[in-house]
């Protein structure tokens, strides 16, 4: 099991591309695995036979555990084992010299949380941020988590990916009904688009599902590589990061005002951008008047960066991720709009490469989208803070002894008070509050 990404410690088979017996060359496209943030293709490192497999398809093994092995066609492997090991059951067996689980190397990871994550947009943090979100995993993410199983089992219950389980329960259509054509059966995505193509009887408006009377209470899901990678970056943060928080009400009327000309200007195009492209912009040239929030903690110093990349935290199924803006505060709104766009396209079908996901020096994350109002983000070290934007609402405040209505936004910036003081942080967004309400101040 190679280490497909910096942060990779276990990775899971989602399919294997060649059978046991099968000749292969260097380089050759032998398996997908899904790694802590994305589905990888593993290559073969050499000429000969597919010998044997030991790894079953949704099973996990630690980086450095041996998967499979490639040999000639006489040569002796008894070393190693020899077959394949039963449907789903990871090997024990470990090639010599390699990392025990758990020994891998200590790259910084990427997945973000506020609230509920892989960035996440939330450091594991809540759910998303940007607007162009809206979407969900395609056939790779169903692919990766295939592992969690398939039609109806001995309780009765059925097997369902979460993406599908979603789409039928706003569909209204009953599980019951549908043919998987997943792993042993199970029930994925495209399986609900086409019962509801072709369709697949469902219940009246305003009846709710029927429940099999040998349905069980409860349902244990298997961990996906994502959220065992948001459960150790979580438990690496809030409690051994010493966190404070700061927090500005910001007028964001001329921000608005400054994304819809800008729309204006881009629609022949067909393109748009969304508020959290302007926010992103001003949080870049804010960094850039206070480096100090623009660091990272490693232990025996400060690493201030002279280089701004703001991580955008994504919500994708079963957690987030953060692809990165590199030199945010080079960048025109509009730039960072398409770049954000597409990351979160591919991140969403888990096709990011690992040097699109790490490497931030600051977070975002937004959930204004989803009606909140006022959160505060988990800090995703090594970073020293992160944004937590909360969405746009109309609310009365005085102005000149007179009561008016605003469009007003809350902005809770999570600092690590080992890297950055409650002054330099209350610095940091007195300046990002001046740039939205007056968006002419990032151009200068």
């Amino acid at each position: 099991m190679e280490a497909l990404s910096p942060t990779m410690e276990e990775g899971q088979v989602v399919k294997w591309l060649k059978s046991e017996g099968d000749e292969v060359t260097n380089g050759e496209l032998i398996a997908e695995i899904e790694t802590d943030k994305a589905t990888m293709e593993l290559s073969a490192r050499g000429d000969g036979v597919l010998r044997a497999i030991f790894v079953a398809e949704g099973a996990t093994a630690p980086v450095g555990d041996v998967i499979a092995v490639i040999a000639g066609p006489e040569e002796d492997i008894s070393e190693f084992g020899g077959g394949t090991a039963p449907s789903g059951e990871a090997p024990s067996g470990k090639a010599p010299g390699k990392p025990e689980a758990g020994e891998a190397t200590d790259h910084p990871e990427s997945p973000m949380e506020t609230e509920a994550s892989e960035t996440d947009p939330t450091t594991d943090h809540p759910e998303s941020p940007t607007e162009t979100e809206a979407s969900e995993a395609e056939p790779r993410a169903e692919a990766a988590d295939a592992h969690a199983g398939d039609g109806p089992d001995v309780s009765g219950r059925i097997k369902a990916s979460p993406l599908a389980r979603r789409l039928a329960a706003d569909s209204g259509l009953d599980l019951a009904a549908v043919s998987g054509s997943g792993p042993a059966g199970r029930i994925v995505k495209r399986d609900v688009e086409k019962a509801l193509t072709e369709g697949v009887s469902r219940p009246p408006v305003g009846t709710a599902p029927s429940r099999p009377a040998s349905a069980a209470d409860y349902e244990d899901r298997p961990l996906s590589q994502m959220r065992k990678a948001i459960a150790r970056r979580l438990t690496e943060s809030i409690g051994p990061v010493p966190h404070f928080f700061l927090t500005v009400d910001v007028d964001m009327g001329r921000a608005m005002e400054a994304r819809r000309a800008i729309n204006a200007m881009l629609e022949p195009e067909g393109r748009k951008v969304s508020l959290n492209d302007v926010i992103v912009r001003a949080t870049a040239a804010t960094l850039r008047r206070h480096p100090a929030c623009n660091a990272h903690w490693l232990g025996d110093s400060i690493r201030q960066f002279n280089r701004v990349h703001i991580g955008v935290a994504v919500a994708v199924e079963d957690g987030l991720i953060t692809p990165v803006v590199r030199d945010a505060d080079t960048k025109g709104v509009s730039e960072i709009g398409a770049e954000v766009q597409e990351m979160a396209g591919r991140a969403r079908e888990r096709k990011l490469k690992p040097e699109e996901y790490t490497g931030a020096t600051f977070s975002i994350s937004n959930l204004g989208m989803f009606g909140i109002h006022d959160f505060t983000a988990v800090i995703n070290p090594p970073e020293a803070g992160i944004l937590a934007i909360g969405g746009v609402e109309e609310r009365p405040v005085v102005e000149d002894g007179a009561v008016v209505v605003r469009s007003r936004m809350r902005v809770t910036m999570s600092c690590d008070h080992r890297v950055i003081d409650g002054a330099t942080g209350a610095a940091f967004l007195a300046t990002l509050k001046k740039m939205l309400e007056e968006p002419a101040a990032i151009l200068a």
